[in-house]
């Protein structure tokens, strides 16, 4: 064999190489989110538990605002579905909703002495509080790991081998502008 043709063989080796380099880059960036996404699931979970012991305690205490209670429920169901569906904005639109009435629990059970003296509130509040807490942890590292995944897809020369190998984008995990607003505690006690 001439050297020239020693040459073309090291060059396509080295390419080869280098795109299973990548491509096995791209698998655990793709892996990573699914990590992320199923340790924030996890937590929506175990919140999700929690909310109907919540709500049943508030019922027990007096008459609680239904509206309140049922506007919970229903986010709680929502963002159930759509976790199922796999729809990260369905879970994004679902849990803002969840966790604006979980504000409203919140605010309603500091106004009303019974119900902020009742312990059974109050520790079943400090774990959902905790579990918002970790999910907010868990949103970052997320979107994080969805971040670098869809950065990395896109960069030259991995977007070749992203392109070949299927790679697709992530979601990022947002919710809505009234997740991070105050609760208007005066509209929940307005009759």
């Amino acid at each position: 064999m001439e050297v020239g043709t020693y040459i073309v063989l090291a060059v396509v080796g080295i390419a080869l190489i280098y795109a299973v380099v990548i491509y096995n880059g791209l698998v655990a960036l793709k892996h990573n989110v699914t990590k992320a996404w199923s340790n924030i699931d996890v937590l929506l979970k175990q919140r999700h538990d929690e909310l109907p012991k919540l709500v049943e305690t508030c019922r027990q205490h007096m008459q609680f605002e239904t509206a309140t209670l049922e506007k919970v429920m229903q986010a709680r169901s929502g963002a159930k579905a759509a976790a199922d569906k796999g729809d990260v904005k369905g879970v994004g639109a679902a849990e803002t909703l969840m966790r604006s009435g979980l504000g409203g629990i919140t605010a309603t059970v500091e106004a009303y002495p019974e119900l902020r003296s009742n312990e059974s509130i109050q520790t079943l509040l400090g774990r959902i509080t905790g579990l918002e807490n970790a999910i907010a942890d868990r949103r970052e590292f997320y979107n994080e790991s969805v971040n670098v995944n869809n950065v990395r897809i896109e960069q030259f020369p991995d977007v070749i081998v992203a392109r070949m190998g299927g790679f697709k984008a992530a979601e990022l995990l947002e919710f809505q502008a009234e997740e991070i607003r105050d609760v208007d505690v005066k509209n929940l006690f307005a009759t």
